[in-house]
């Protein structure tokens, strides 16, 4: 039987966007699957080694908020200075106190798996990227390299 694969295309670079593909990616890679990402436009903020993800909870009417704000506070006064900066903090600390690993832990996680990172290289090009700025590890390709992978996967997400 052959070997299930897993195609992940992730497109946003905050912090609750994060989670998602380093997570589905070290879970299906731990169940056997064969694992490629691939990262392209804002998505590449995740390959970044100094990470700087916030939450953006203005236009995120699904995002459960603390202390029940979405119940009394005004969606406009998360436009406020300091408030994208307080909502990150306070998932950082709620993701920490539920054990939920850190994004450089899972990003190692899934190196350590050998799940394939992939950083798009017309879109490293197109925002004049550095490569030094990424972690090590990594591949650089086009979506025809990705697309040869993703053609024959048993799942591909976009996230």
């Amino acid at each position: 039987m052959d070997q299930k694969k897993l195609a992940i295309i992730a497109t946003k670079g905050s912090l609750d966007w994060a989670y998602p593909p380093f997570i589905l990616a070290s879970t299906a890679a731990a169940l056997g699957y064969e694992v490629q990402v691939f990262f392209t436009f804002y998505g590449l903020q995740l390959l970044k080694k100094k990470l700087a993800l916030e939450v953006t909870p203005l236009g995120n009417p699904g995002m459960p908020m603390p202390l029940g704000m979405d119940k009394w506070f005004p969606v406009l006064g998360l436009a406020l200075p300091g408030m994208q900066a307080l909502i990150t903090a306070m998932m950082k600390q709620k993701m920490k106190s539920k054990g939920v690993a850190s994004i450089e832990e899972l990003r190692s996680m899934c190196l350590e798996a050998d799940v394939k990172l992939i950083a798009c290289q017309m879109t490293v090009d197109l925002f004049d990227m550095p490569t030094s700025e990424f972690i090590e590890g990594i591949e650089y390709a086009g979506a025809t390299t990705f697309f040869e992978f993703a053609g024959d996967s048993d799942i591909c997400l976009y996230i």
